[in-house]
């Protein structure tokens, strides 16, 4: 198995160039606020409406993808659901969260994408906290990266979330 190429950068995820760039979604595909939201504006808010509500929803720990529509920067946008983490044990909430990142890597993979753009899914309103999220992201990516052989953008919207992800990358890797 060959190593997964991961970067971290901060910035708006939505002008990122990739292949695949992974929406924070909620269980009903639903615009919501943050990085969903931007992505919903980016893509075209009825378009990507119209084909979240094709699928029916995802569950947590999972993914899905529809096309990117009137983003320029990607062909796809992977839907990925992670816990809300007070809902969960915290052994659970880590396995649901690398569910959520292994699943966006396999369906990217299996559309022919051969790169990815994640936000720091679950870190948000979700209220996982920040440190353990980016720990479970990079070990996630390492694996099921390296499997799908996709290089992987890890990014942050702030320098807060930017400095974790590069620490947990420089523990993990």
């Amino acid at each position: 198995m060959s190593k997964a190429q991961i970067d971290v950068i901060q910035g708006d995820i939505t002008r990122i160039p990739a292949d695949a760039i992974v929406n924070a979604a909620n269980g009903a595909l639903a615009m919501g606020g943050g990085v969903c939201g931007a992505i919903f504006r980016a893509a075209g808010v009825a378009e990507l409406t119209a084909a979240c509500r094709a699928l029916g929803g995802c569950p947590t720990g999972h993914a899905v993808i529809t096309p990117a529509f009137g983003m320029s920067s990607a062909k796809f946008i992977v839907h990925a659901v992670g816990p809300v983490y007070a809902e969960y044990a915290p052994e659970k909430a880590a396995e649901l969260l690398r569910g959520a990142y292994a699943s966006a890597l396999k369906v990217a993979a299996d559309k022919g994408c051969r790169s990815i753009a994640f936000p720091a899914i679950s870190t948000g309103i979700y209220g996982y906290p920040l440190e353990e999220a980016c720990e479970q992201a990079v070990a996630a990516c390492v694996v099921d990266g390296a499997q799908h052989a996709l290089a992987i953008k890890l990014v942050a919207f702030d320098g807060m979330t930017a400095s974790a992800l590069r620490e947990a990358l420089t523990r993990i890797v």
